[in-house]
């Protein structure tokens, strides 16, 4: 990383629909405009708990239109999706602990993405024995270790802590961006917060 390189944390829970657009995205948003994201799994779950909230109940009229709306988005970008994909994922707090994990390593963002292309191409929900194998192999780690890790009390720990700051900050939803304390929601203001990085402020795209 060069020296003065804005930084963005990326607030994210593997097994947010929507988070799928956005990983996506940022490795060609690193190049192109001079940031690094890093990369902070927490349990979102935990949060809508407290708030006695889920955004997308099963069979639901607005879960009907999320899906619709992922397939153009996705169509817009040129990502590849298969839909349906089983939701809600089930074991997405061991995903997500593989990705914290990731992400004291340096191997997050690869971690990551291969878990979204499994479950968004392939069918294999995030936290699944074919996914976790699979997405750890393509971020050229050993699963066995991984996994043992990622059950252990310190990856457990370090989850909770994470999910503690998010919560502090005011984290809601996944994926948000965060400048500092200034936060953008949603992959739809992926740009808005590559914008306030540069520039600190949102400036209209040519």
């Amino acid at each position: 990383m060069k020296q003065n390189t804005p930084v963005l944390d990326c607030w994210l829970t593997v097994g947010s629909t929507y988070t799928y657009l956005a990983v996506v995205r940022i490795p060609g948003f690193e190049k192109r405009f001079g940031v690094q994201f890093r990369f902070r799994p927490f349990n979102l779950r935990l949060i809508f708990n407290e708030m006695g909230y889920f955004p997308f109940p099963p069979n639901s009229p607005k879960t009907a239109y999320m899906w619709r709306d992922l397939e153009r988005r996705a169509g817009m970008y040129g990502i590849p999706i298969r839909l349906p994909v089983p939701y809600p994922a089930k074991d997405v707090l061991l995903a997500n602990r593989v990705a914290l994990i990731g992400s004291q390593e340096g191997w997050a963002s690869q971690f990551i993405r291969a878990s979204y292309r499994q479950w968004f191409e392939h069918g294999r929900e995030p936290g699944s024995e074919a996914n976790l194998s699979e997405s750890l192999r393509e971020a050229g780690q050993q699963p066995a270790r991984v996994l043992e890790a990622a059950n252990g009390e310190d990856a457990h720990n370090l989850y909770g802590r994470e999910t503690s700051i998010a919560r502090d900050l005011g984290v809601f939803g996944s994926p948000t961006f965060a400048v500092g304390q200034e936060l953008f929601w949603g992959d739809d203001r992926l740009e808005d917060a590559v914008s306030w990085a540069k520039n600190g402020r949102v400036l209209r795209q040519p």
